[in-house]
């Protein structure tokens, strides 16, 4: 039942950020989280892309909200945002059922 944050981010303070990305893959491991898309170069086949496309990987939906409402992340959330700006989306893979 596995779920994905996906992170569409524009970095504006690229010599700070590395200090919150840094942190957060020791914030995934109690939750199963894994990155499978970390950064990258995206290339837009249509609309606007930003700078930075995250996506991380977990067993379910309640994991991935787990982690992010986890102490350890509530820690470093607010480093993220005072670098960069985007949106954070949680999707259901095709194994899990949608939410009534």
């Amino acid at each position: 039942m596995s779920a994905y944050v996906i992170g569409l981010m524009d970095v504006h303070d690229p010599e700070g950020y590395p200090t919150y990305s840094g942190q957060v893959p020791a914030t995934l491991e109690p939750y199963g989280g894994q990155f499978l898309v970390r950064g990258g170069h995206p290339e837009a086949l249509e609309g606007a892309v930003p700078g930075r496309v995250v996506v991380i990987a977990f067993p379910s939906a309640e994991q991935a909200r787990a982690w992010y409402e986890s102490e350890g992340y509530a820690r470093i959330r607010p480093l993220r945002q005072e670098r960069a700006s985007g949106s954070l989306i949680l999707v259901r893979g095709l194994d899990e059922p949608p939410k009534a």
